[in-house]
């Protein structure tokens, strides 16, 4: 017998039959991929019933993962990983691999047990790793992170980091790990790094090994959107992509909103889709690569802006006379603020890697992040374990960096990183390891391609209450806002599990489940947690 459900829990008199419901998702990334499988799981409706809305012709959105060993591959980043993700957890504990040989989470906690991260050079400094680097954070250092840490956000407000601490602190060890492994910069939020530092206490101590930090057997494309696109296709969801939602259709019934209509443009036509009294939209906001650029090996990346991308521009049309939507120009007006590079090199000699083997003392897949304090760019580099993709040849190596400060010029290639080919940029890593003879050999056999994306840390931009809205906006009645850019209490942006969590809530808001998502971890009411903490924080070892 088909369920029933209210499709809102304000509205608890509308009730259909589950089986009726179709739902649009707007956007084909892991918020909405997230979504559909909840929708199926936990709220019953039947896959064929649920349509996904992409603009572009790749499903994954920000996890992505493409190329070939002749065209070199491309990984634009990734999101760090660690035990406490109970929502992504939570997902993939349905999922199975793509061999179905066991779930995805089973395969990542098993995967991690067998290469534990445990750098021995998190900082190279003068062309020498740094083991295990002390902090170096005064006393007044510790009080002001403690400080942060309990003050309310109201009282924050839109201020940023660095109307919080001294100027010493940014030369720290600690800022320095905290900052390449979170991508903070000064100018960011006050509010969200507050949430960090709770949201991630209990790895304080280890941090400057990367103790704790967790990855999947390949890059997150083929380890979590694979498994999760094919359950999904198993199941008979529908995929649109190149499909771009450029507005919505709005009817009033009673005190309460809902979409009609959605507006889109599809290869080339302009096409509408009729929203059901009965029907659920869920729509991603924003997007942390939108109008990303990609370059090659000789040529840099190219900017571009919000007018090059849809989602942004969405969430713009959106919010227009709507308050509940948000202020997506917070986020998307600040490219300065917000724009980083980042660049995958592609080799086919292994001189590299074992260079950065025996200067590291770490294998690929063990060291994690190693950061070049003297780069004038802020550049970090890491090597994952090989192969990083799935058909990856034996003799092919991959490996992805990025820099903070994008906009200063190199120290041994004198352009900005912005202006850089992925050559020059290989070249300025290579001086700061201090590699001269073999530098042509590795550079004449590598593929280098650099990637700007210019919002890849809006959502870190200072903001105040309102300027992120709420998954259910209020007044609204089949509508629910997901992704990087809605706000959750408590937890963490730029996460898989922020946008995975708001995945859930969405689901079990709109279909009234009574199923809200597992609590976020809070390690700060811990006492084991904080004791270790405050022994890391003032270099105590043991």
């Amino acid at each position: 017998m088909s369920k029933t459900v209210s499709t809102s829990p304000s509205h608890a008199d509308i009730r259909v039959h589950r089986a009726d419901i179709k739902a649009y998702l707007v956007g084909g990334g892991i918020a909405s991929l997230a979504a559909a499988a909840f929708l199926i799981r936990d709220g019953d409706l039947l896959g064929h019933n649920i349509v996904i809305l992409e603009d572009s012709d790749t499903l994954g959105g920000s996890l992505d993962g493409a190329g070939s060993p002749q065209a070199g591959y491309v990984l634009r980043g990734g999101r760090m990983f660690e035990s406490k993700y109970q929502c992504t957890y939570d997902l993939f504990s349905s999922v199975p691999t793509l061999d179905k040989s066991r779930t995805v989470t089973q395969e990542i906690f098993a995967w991690n047990e067998t290469m534990k991260t445990s750098s021995k050079a998190r900082l190279v400094r003068g062309g020498r790793t740094i083991d295990a680097p002390d902090y170096g954070l005064s006393e007044a250092h510790v009080f002001a992170l403690a400080k942060l840490g309990i003050e309310p956000e109201s009282a924050l407000g839109n201020s940023r980091i660095s109307d919080r601490f001294d100027e010493a602190f940014f030369r720290t060890n600690f800022w320095l790990m905290w900052c390449t492994t979170f991508a903070f910069q000064p100018w960011h939020s006050a509010v969200e790094l507050k949430r960090y530092l709770l949201r991630f206490s209990h790895m304080v101590e280890g941090f400057n090994r990367l103790r704790g930090i967790m990855r999947t057997v390949y890059n997150q494309y083929d380890s979590l959107v694979l498994p999760l696109h094919k359950w999904l296709d198993e199941r008979g969801v529908e995929f649109r992509r190149n499909t771009r939602v450029t507005d919505i259709v709005t009817a009033t019934d009673g005190a309460a909103t809902r979409i009609e209509r959605l507006l889109c443009r599809r290869d080339g036509k302009d096409v509408e889709i009729a929203v059901s009294p009965q029907d659920l939209v869920i729509v991603t906001l924003g997007s942390m690569t939108d109008a990303s650029s990609l370059g090659d090996t000789d040529h840099a990346p190219v900017m571009k802006t919000k007018a090059d991308g849809g989602a942004f521009k969405l969430w713009e049309t959106m919010a227009a006379g709507r308050p509940e939507f948000g202020r997506p120009a917070v986020f998307a007006d600040h490219i300065d603020e917000s724009k980083w590079v980042s660049f995958t090199a592609t080799l086919r000699d292994p001189t590299f890697f074992r260079i950065v083997r025996d200067i590291t003392g770490n294998v690929p897949g063990e060291g994690g992040l190693v950061t070049l304090t003297d780069s004038a760019w802020l550049a970090s580099f890491v090597l994952p374990h090989q192969p990083h993709f799935i058909g990856q040849p034996a003799d092919v190596q991959v490996f992805w960096g990025y820099g903070l400060a994008v906009d200063q010029p190199g120290d041994f290639v004198r352009k900005p990183m912005t202006a850089c080919s992925g050559r020059e940029i290989l070249t300025e890593v290579l001086g700061h390891l201090g590699v001269t003879t073999e530098t042509a050999k590795i550079l004449d056999s590598a593929i280098v391609i650099p990637c700007m994306m210019p919002f890849i840390t809006s959502q870190f931009l200072r903001r105040e209450i309102g300027d992120r809205p709420q998954v259910l906006p209020k007044g609204w009645r089949n509508l629910a806002l997901v992704g990087q850019f809605c706000e959750i209490p408590d937890d963490v942006v730029f996460t898989v599990e922020y946008s995975v969590r708001a995945a859930m809530l969405a689901v079990d808001g709109l279909l009234g489940l009574d199923r809200p998502p597992p609590a976020v971890y809070k390690g700060q009411y811990d006492p084991r947690v904080l004791f270790k903490a405050f022994r890391s924080l003032h270099d105590m070892a043991g």
